[in-house]
């Protein structure tokens, strides 16, 4: 069993809560996307078991998170958004020196990379201004919320495997976000299973697609999530606060979130 990948899923876990903030993202950061890509594919072939070593303990961090440390990151959304936003900004910005580093981009990027980044940027950029609002709880629960809960997880899901694009904004988007966490918040298990499973053939699916495009297209796929990772940082941007106070604050958290990246980058890329 890997456990480092406790704490990794920890993190990944508690980024998926935040509408704008990819799982797929902090993946990058920590230097797993790829392995995690090729585990979950790898999981449905023969040799399965090899890959339960790397995706347990992920799985486990994630879990925890998103029931106990999703809390927090809800608290501080509520009364410290501005600063937690610029935080998460830091994070994603500190992301692009180690993928730009990983591609060798300065010698391999041409300009049909160029033109794939620019792509990846003005998509999730495009994402950032469709959204339907937060919506309302689901409390009259049908057969077509369970099919409208199941289809949600799986697009979600695909979106999280995507780096820059993220999940739990795709369910805002689809006007189910509210209804998915006050479920998750009140254990409430009919929801859980259902949009759980809809999350976990998004996985299959998608982790094939990207599979395929790293193993045949690398730098031209890296190309394009690097444009999406900096096309995230437009959505996660919340405006400068109103008060100087709340602006110093926020820089200095957006510092911190640089050097959090840049320490995480240094531990996984060495």
């Amino acid at each position: 069993m890997e456990w480092k990948n406790t704490y990794r899923g920890l993190i990944m876990g508690a980024v998926e809560v935040i509408p704008g903030i990819s799982g797929g993202t902090i993946a990058l950061l920590l230097g797993i996307y790829e392995r995690l890509i090729a585990a979950i594919n790898g999981f449905f072939s023969k040799d399965w078991k090899k890959q339960l070593g790397f995706l347990i303990p992920l799985g486990i961090g994630m879990v925890v998170s998103i029931f106990l440390l999703a809390r927090l990151i809800e608290w501080l959304f509520n009364h410290y958004p501005a600063p937690t936003q610029f935080f998460f900004m830091g994070l994603i910005l500190g992301v692009l020196p180690f993928l730009l580093h990983k591609v060798d981009a300065k010698n391999t990027f041409k300009m049909k990379h160029i033109i794939f980044m620019v792509v990846g940027i003005i998509v999730v950029t495009i994402l950032g201004f469709i959204s339907t609002g937060e919506g309302e709880i689901i409390s009259n629960i049908t057969t077509s919320t369970y099919i409208l809960l199941f289809f949600s997880g799986m697009i979600a899901s695909s979106a999280l495997i995507i780096p820059g694009i993220s999940g739990s904004f795709m369910l805002l988007i689809l006007g189910v976000f509210p209804t998915v966490i006050a479920a998750i918040s009140n254990f409430q298990l009919n929801i859980i299973a259902v949009t759980g499973l809809g999350i976990a053939l998004g996985f299959i699916v998608m982790s094939r697609i990207v599979g395929y495009f790293l193993k045949n297209h690398y730098t031209l796929t890296f190309a394009a999530t690097i444009g999406l990772v900096v096309g995230s940082v437009f959505v996660v941007f919340p405006g400068w606060p109103a008060s100087a106070a709340l602006v110093i604050i926020s820089i200095f958290t957006f510092l911190t979130g640089l050097f959090t990246a840049y320490l995480l980058g240094r531990l996984e890329y060495r």
